[in-house]
């Protein structure tokens, strides 16, 4: 960190302040200190985006061509599904142009600077480098500066660098060089707590730690794993299509049949193929999805984000407020000895009651030793010094007048000539005081932050106490604080683990610390890279350590979303989990943001669900739901992929055999309709429990794996029924046409309850929704035929003796079904990279 005196040369001013024409000037070099705004996408401007998508495109032009070929109520069908599908997604995910006004409100809206000579009130916005601020006492900092003087200053930076204690800032050289370590430094959007400090403007706006992080969500926002797999998925649908209508079209012309009639199948055989009610199921599911997460306190932003979830490999975490509880407790009170007494920690509530700063550390030691200060006295007190780091108060008591004095155990321990061990005062040399700071060394590694209480009997009158009264003391001994793990954080962390999710730390805080509060979780504690390690790496060397490290410290904003798309190089799929304004641009990376109902605007802007309880079991819960909402997605996919593909295969293989339609347009487009029908219960359908064990994602070669094994099988059938039909039964091309519309309904709908679930059929029932819609679907298909409506559609009755051959054909298939699917569901091991941005 460089000097003021550094950086006052390279900017070209002084420590008097700027002219207010100089302070013009620079506002127009270096622009208003504000956040760049988000990019702002009309509503017009994201519905068409949604009907680009190859999948959309397909469902309209499948709409379009059935009112052109006369099945107007069908294709209108098609078309308002969409419509809506689409409106939702775009209501659900408006949020996104809020987010620059909410980081607008996260700073002050007024700052103190020194402009000709005198300090005045200036819009935050017209900050510059080079301005002098003064920041006092419960302030937003407006600007990233270096300190010039300061008089008990404490900055809370917990939003920024995840550090849960106050910090004390001063002139002088800094720890280190990240945020974290720079105890000379200002940043903007910290609170000033205690003190007053005056502070050279170094960096404004977007050139700012907290400006960084602003950047990153004015970013457009990155397709999402499930956007860009079903993005993939109607790539796949519309290549099928276009190949099966070109080559069943060029086929029947080129064998003389007529042409407006193999037109208008082959149109019927393209509807026939396309998923017509995913962006429903989807819609629907995902919606159904979102309230049952809400009831397990999730509120969904955005609703493929469900998805996301349920596929998430790794989810990073911050430290504080997730893992901990963010509230600093008192964890030991040590002798001089290093031995559990609750001398020191007394002593120190008298003092933090009675004349402490109302800091976190104070607060702790008052609640930590209850009513320690009744039957005492304030006479006197020395606020805490920051240049000396010790403070000191004068109060009588059941010991009579005492000088009770705190703070740092360095400051405090050189102050004393002699030690309490138990209830003896004995001399304190050279060595005893090593060993005492050498104690404050040990707490530390176990993430313990330590203060000393030192106390000497008063003689004389009493009166205010001054830095030379603080002299000849006796070391009482240690008070150590925590901010300790939750009780749930080791379980919820054991059960995403096995639930094939990997738990890493990243923090702002010590990298110490975090090591600690690693080790008693249950992570991989062996190694923990800090911010200055992250930045002397390569993107290609981070992508190689973040897969065996899972512990990171002292991070800065750009460091925690550098470290998850490491991990997305490696083909994780990443979740994120953070509460801070140094929390945002890994939630904006990641592939699922995560934040809590008490976190900063800022990061509940970028968040993609809100937990309504900061708690790991509640991202666990999250987890399996959004694994059952996929699975149950993944069976319409899988369905309509099988049925779909098989069926129209058979078609368009009959139509070139045959010397007649095997089934006329219209019927081609009822079938479709009935089947599609028939599968709306499925955002309704039970999930088994092993289905939601191991992430869930879109695998496009399993998914062809299963349409290449059931798709043909059906088409197999078909071809057998055929066969029955025409050599067998002599069918009509009526009777042949009604009688492959029964046989294709019954396999299609009662295929369903068999490969709707990897275990056997009759163990694992489907929900009532499901079997209602199905076999309600079924009636209605195996009644149309011999109602009035069977004339209009051109179905006959056929003879007593065909259905029973078409009965036995159904069952033959749906045993074969059966027996074939562990083979169509069999897994493949996924490569490395299958998600990579």
């Amino acid at each position: 960190m460089q000097t003021p005196e550094v950086v006052c040369t390279r900017l070209h001013c002084g420590t008097a302040g700027l002219t207010s024409d100089d302070a013009q000037r620079r506002l127009a070099e270096y622009g208003p200190n504000s956040d760049v705004e988000a990019r702002s996408v009309s509503p017009t401007r994201a519905i068409l985006r949604r009907l680009l998508e190859p999948l959309s495109l397909i469902l309209l032009a499948a709409g379009i061509v059935s009112v052109a070929t006369g099945d107007g109520v069908g294709g209108s069908i098609i078309v308002v599904i969409l419509m809506v599908s689409i409106g939702l997604d775009t209501l659900q995910e408006g949020h996104a142009a809020k987010t620059a006004e909410i980081l607008r409100r996260s700073v002050a809206l007024k700052a103190e600077v020194r402009r000709d000579g005198a300090f005045r009130e200036i819009e935050v916005d017209h900050v510059v480098p080079g301005d002098i601020l003064r920041v006092r006492a419960g302030d937003i900092i407006p600007a990233d500066a270096l300190i010039l003087e300061s008089r008990a200053f404490t900055a809370g930076e917990a939003a920024l660098t995840g550090e849960p204690y106050p910090v004390e800032k001063r002139a002088g050289p800094a720890a280190g060089a990240s945020p974290g370590e720079a105890s000379n430094a200002l940043f903007r959007g910290a609170v000033a707590q205690t003190g007053e400090a005056l502070a050279l403007a170094v960096g404004t706006g977007r050139n700012t730690v907290f400006g960084a992080a602003a950047s990153a969500l004015a970013q457009a926002q990155e397709p999402s794993p499930f956007e860009r797999d079903l993005h993939q998925f109607g790539l796949m649908i519309a290549r099928l299509t276009l190949a099966l209508v070109l080559v069943v079209l060029a086929t029947r012309v080129l064998l003389g049949r007529p042409a407006l009639d193999s037109l208008m199948f082959a149109v019927a055989l393209a509807v026939g193929l396309t998923p017509e009610l995913l962006p429903m199921i989807t819609t629907v599911t995902l919606a159904r999805g979102a309230m049952r997460m809400a009831r397990r306190k999730v509120i969904v932003k955005r609703l493929a984000s469900i998805h996301d979830l349920g596929a998430m490999t790794v989810l990073c975490t911050d430290k504080t407020g997730t893992l901990t509880s963010a509230e600093i407790s008192l964890a030991r009170s040590l002798d001089a000895a290093g031995t559990d007494d609750p001398r020191a920690a007394r002593l120190g509530a008298v003092a933090a009651d009675l004349g402490g700063d109302r800091g976190a550390l104070d607060a702790a030691l008052v609640a930590g030793s209850a009513n320690a200060a009744k039957g005492w006295t304030l006479c006197g007190r020395h606020a805490f010094d920051f240049s000396r780091r010790l403070g000191s108060v004068l109060a009588i008591g059941p010991e009579g007048p005492l000088l009770i004095v705190k703070g740092a155990p360095e400051a405090v321990v050189a102050l004393c000539t002699a030690q309490r061990r138990g209830g003896a005062i004995a001399p304190l040399d050279e060595t005893q005081r090593a060993a005492a700071l050498d104690r404050v060394h040990a707490l530390a590694r176990d993430g313990l932050r330590t203060i000393a209480i030192a106390s000497r009997p008063w003689s004389g009158a009493t009166h205010e106490v001054e830095a030379a009264d603080e002299r000849n003391l006796t070391f009482e001994g240690l008070c150590a604080f925590a901010d300790p793990p939750k009780a749930t954080a080791a379980a919820a962390i054991a059960r995403l683990g096995a639930a094939g999710i990997r738990l890493k730390i990243l923090s702002g805080d010590d990298p110490v610390v975090v090591k600690r509060l690693a080790g008693l979780v249950g992570l991989n504690a062996e190694t923990v890279l800090s911010g200055t390690d992250i930045a002397a790496l390569s993107d290609d060397a981070l992508a190689v350590r973040v897969r065996s490290v899972d512990a990171y410290g002292r991070l800065a904003p750009d460091q925690k979303s550098r470290i998850v798309k490491a991990l997305q190089a490696g083909g994780a799929v990443v979740g994120y989990l953070g509460d801070g304004i140094n929390d945002a641009p890994a939630l904006k990376a990641g592939d699922i943001g995560l934040s809590v109902a008490g976190a900063t605007g800022v990061a509940q802007a970028a968040a993609d669900m809100i937990l309504l309880a900061s708690d790991l079991e509640v991202v666990a819960d999250g987890v399996q739901e959004g694994r059952r909402t996929f699975v149950n997605i993944l069976k319409y996919v899988r369905m309509g992929a099988s049925s779909n593909f098989g069926n129209m295969l058979s078609m368009a293989v009959a139509s070139i055999a045959l010397p007649f339609l095997p089934m006329l347009p219209t019927q081609i487009l009822l079938n479709n309709l009935l089947y599609d029908l028939s599968e709306v219960g499925i955002p309704l359908d039970d999930v088994r429990a092993e289905a939601t064990q191991r992430p869930q994602v879109w695998d496009m070669p399993a998914l062809m794996r299963f349409a290449g094994v059931m798709g043909p099988l059906s088409s197999l059938f078909d071809f057998l029924t055929f066969g029955a039909l025409l050599f067998v039964f002599h069918a009509t091309p009526d009777q042949f046409r009604t009688a492959w519309f029964l046989e294709s309904m019954a396999t299609q709908i009662l295929v369903i309850f068999i490969i709707r679930t990897n275990g056997r059929p009759w163990r694992d029932l489907p929900g009532p929704a499901l079997a209602v819609s199905s076999l309600a679907a079924l009636l209605v298909a195996l009644a149309l035929p011999f109602t009035p409506l069977g004339d209009w559609f051109g179905f006959v009755a056929p003879p007593p003796g065909m259905l029973a051959g078409i009965a036995v054909v159904v069952v033959v298939y749906l045993v074969c079904a059966e027996v074939l699917k562990p083979l169509a569901l069999r897994r493949r091991r996924r490569t490395r990279g299958t998600h990579r941005r």
